[in-house]
């Protein structure tokens, strides 16, 4: 079955894959964009270290905690309805936190954001698969647009750090209101205009509020456990809530007619692995970007636009590293290709732990940088391009929101395991000893993330040599849909 997409000839394919791309961009650039500039918001805004935390983790629990509704709404309700709606409330987000003079403003503001991310993401990707046929023409896709994702990461860091500098910490949310008024009008301009939806598949309501439900609050007691404790009332509670919610969710989806997440996309060996390996990457190679932030302001002492600066060699290795994969997908696979970008990460990983010590420098940790650079470059589109393979297109967009989904909780538990990591020798020390246990607490979490990508290999074998097909019967394989991702 071909989707309207596919059906409809686009003179302008360029334009549309980097609108997808550019869109790509601007929800990574805000997982990290307010790294560098979170001492000057706790400085101007009066924020204690608690407080401060809730600036990164407001985004991350909204944004994860909505991506299956996000998802499912963009397969539902159309693609370009769900783009649009998903650039609006991400600008208007940026624009009231910029604007912010309290705390409560400011975290509303990142809360929001992260839904407008969990709206747009799934759009965007489902987009990208349904656009280009699967082989060569979605690998190439898949490749800028998982660049742009890759490396919004790092350059979001370079990003804040200059704008932080330039402008002061407003900069970083105020940034994306031009953005996203240049992606929704490229969306009117470029993308095909969604068709009616479609009679007889209704949207799950039941599995739509405990999904989410039972997500935010799992992903908020992920968040919430390293900073008040394991143990503390509200995590525990969360925790145990989060549980019976998604035990429902499971339970309402193996029984409904339209689920929000249908079960059946699990009997897809590429999906399966796709998803394993995107939860290893996020609990492992997405986390180091936080704790080299860490090593140059707290250790080096650099200001917001040095570290800032320090990640450009990183983005311009990751943008290589991206379509050295789709070359590499093509001629050796997508199995070979994950296993190749994994080793990178977890070597990368521990090149640079070494040269994180308190009379290091940003030369110490440059080889392990451009290595590790090459690892995320390379891992990106071949896992996100693994998980897609053999969708049904109506299916694109939950396959997108369950690869999302997969990458943010393991991007939580991932970073809770490692801060607890790097913080273990903190307590009770002042002055240089500070410093220095900082530093040895940040080369053991690094160590610790290096070791754990490899796990990640075992996942990658799951993936078939040669990936078979597995849509829902009601889909029909067309010639189109027959899938050579390897």
């Amino acid at each position: 079955m071909k989707s309207p997409e596919k059906a409809t000839t686009d003179a302008r394919p360029r334009w549309v894959l980097g609108l997808l791309a550019f869109s790509s961009l601007i929800t990574s650039l805000d997982f990290t964009i307010v790294y560098v500039a979170l001492p000057d918001i706790a400085r101007e805004v009066g924020l204690s270290d608690h407080a401060t935390q809730w600036v990164v983790s407001a985004y991350a629990i909204f944004f994860g905690g909505f991506l299956l509704l996000g998802g499912r709404s963009a397969d539902l309700l159309g693609r370009r309805r769900m783009f649009v709606l998903g650039m609006l409330l991400f600008g208007g987000a940026s624009l009231l936190g910029g604007l912010a003079t309290s705390l409560a403003t400011l975290i509303t503001a990142r809360a929001l954001q992260g839904i407008g991310g969990a709206v747009l993401f799934p759009a965007t990707l489902s987009l990208v698969t349904t656009r280009f046929t699967e082989g060569r023409a979605r690998v190439r896709a898949l490749a800028v647009w998982a660049g742009a994702g890759a490396g919004g990461l790092s350059l979001g860091a370079l990003l804040g750090g200059v704008l932080t500098h330039a402008f002061g910490w407003e900069a970083v949310f105020l940034v994306n209101v031009p953005l996203v008024v240049a992606g929704t009008v490229g969306a009117f301009v470029l993308l095909e205009r969604d068709g009616a939806r479609e009679r007889g598949r209704g949207f799950d309501i039941p599995g739509a509020l405990t999904g989410t439900a039972g997500l935010t609050l799992l992903v908020f007691a992920i968040a919430q456990g390293p900073e008040v404790g394991w143990t503390a009332p509200s995590v525990v509670a969360s925790a145990v809530l989060a549980v019976a919610l998604l035990t429902a969710f499971v339970i309402i989806e193996a029984g409904t007619a339209n689920p929000l997440m249908p079960l059946r996309l699990f009997s897809n060996p590429n999906l399966r692995a796709g998803l394993l390996v995107i939860l290893t990457f996020g609990s492992t190679m997405q986390n180091l970007v936080y704790f080299l932030t860490l090593y140059f302001q707290d250790v080096l002492g650099y200001s917001a636009l040095q570290g800032g600066l320090a990640f450009l060699s990183l983005s311009v290795v990751i943008g290589i590293a991206n379509f050295v994969a789709e070359r590499l997908i093509i001629r050796i696979g997508a199995r070979a290709t994950l296993i190749i970008a994994l080793l990178l990460g977890s070597g990368g990983g521990a090149l640079m732990a070494v040269g994180m010590h308190t009379d290091g420098s940003y030369w110490t940790i440059l080889a392990g940088m451009v290595v590790y650079g090459m690892g995320m470059g390379t891992i990106y589109p071949t896992m996100f391009g693994a998980s897609g393979t053999g969708v049904a297109d109506e299916d694109q967009g939950a396959a997108g929101g369950m690869a999302n989904t997969a990458l943010q909780i393991g991007t939580g538990v991932g970073l809770a395991i490692l801060v607890g990591v790097s913080t273990s020798g903190l307590a009770g020390l002042t002055g240089e000893a500070v410093r220095v246990a900082t530093a040895d607490g940040l080369r053991s979490a690094v160590y610790v993330a290096a070791a754990l990508t490899l796990t990640g290999i075992l996942a990658a074998l799951i993936l078939p040599r040669r990936a078979t097909a597995t849509p829902a019967p009601r889909y029909p394989i067309t010639e189109e849909s027959k899938p050579t991702l390897r």
